[in-house]
C-alpha cells in the first residue's frame, strides 16, 4: 500500500510541471472569484485525480504482468522482451494522431481555458480533470517507460519529466516528438537484437 501511495505521489510530481502554463492562466482568470486560492487548489486536485487514477491502473497492470512473468518460464528467462515491447509501444505512439491532438490541447492552454472556463469549485475541478485527460492522452505511453526503467531510477524519472515538459511547453517541442519516437523505437530494436548491449535499467522488468 505504501509503495502504491509513493507511486501515485511520484506520478503527480512528474506531471504537475507540464501543466504550469495552464495553472498560471487559471490562477489569473480566477483571481476575482471568492476564495481564489481554493479554486486553484480544486483545479489542481482535478488534474492530479486523473493521473492518480492512471497510476493506480498502471500499478495494477504491473502487478499482473509480474505474476504472468513468474508463471511463464520463457518470459522469466527473457525479461527484456517486455521492456523492448514497452519501448516500441511508446515510440510508435509518438507518431499517432491521438498524441498530436492531445499535445495541441496542452500546448494552447489559453484556448483550452476559453472553451471550458466557468466560475465555482465544481467548474474548477472539471477544468483540471479535463486537462488531466488530455495530459494522460499525450503522455501515458512515455509514463509506461518508467515501469520498464524501474520505480527507484530517479535519473530516468527526471529524463522522462524533462522530455514531457519540453514536448508540451517549449516552442520547439513539436520537433522533439518524432525524435523521441525514433529514439525509443531504435532502443527497442537494440533490446530485441542484443539485450546485453543495453544498460541494466531497461534490459529487464
Amino acid at each position: 500500500m505504501l509503495f502504491l501511495l509513493a507511486w501515485l505521489v511520484m506520478i503527480a510530481a512528474m506531471m504537475l510541471p507540464t501543466s504550469l502554463p495552464l495553472m498560471r492562466i487559471f490562477a489569473h482568470a480566477s483571481a476575482n472569484q471568492p476564495r481564489s486560492g481554493i479554486m486553484l487548489a480544486t483545479f489542481i486536485a482535478g488534474y492530479v485525480a486523473v493521473w492518480c487514477a492512471f497510476g493506480a491502473l498502471a500499478f495494477g497492470a504491473d502487478v499482473v504482468l509480474h505474476r504472468v512473468v513468474d508463471r511463464v518460464a520463457w518470459l522469466g528467462a527473457h525479461p527484456w522482451f517486455i521492456s523492448g515491447t514497452i519501448l516500441a509501444l511508446a515510440g510508435a505512439f509518438q507518431f499517432t494522431p491521438l498524441k498530436d491532438a492531445c499535445l495541441r490541447a496542452c500546448r494552447l492552454p489559453a484556448n483550452f481555458l476559453l472553451r471550458h472556463y466557468a466560475r465555482g469549485a465544481k467548474a474548477a475541478f472539471s477544468i483540471g480533470y479535463r486537462h488531466g485527460l488530455f495530459c494522460v492522452g499525450c503522455c501515458w505511453a512515455l509514463m509506461l517507460v518508467s515501469f520498464a526503467a524501474g520505480f527507484a531510477n530517479l535519473w530516468w524519472m527526471a529524463a522522462l519529466t524533462a522530455l514531457m515538459v519540453f514536448e508540451k511547453i517549449a516552442y520547439s517541442g513539436r520537433s522533439a516528438v518524432p525524435v523521441a519516437g525514433a529514439a525509443l523505437l531504435a532502443w527497442s530494436a537494440l533490446i530485441f537484437a542484443h539485450p546485453a548491449w543495453l544498460p541494466g535499467a531497461l534490459s529487464g522488468v
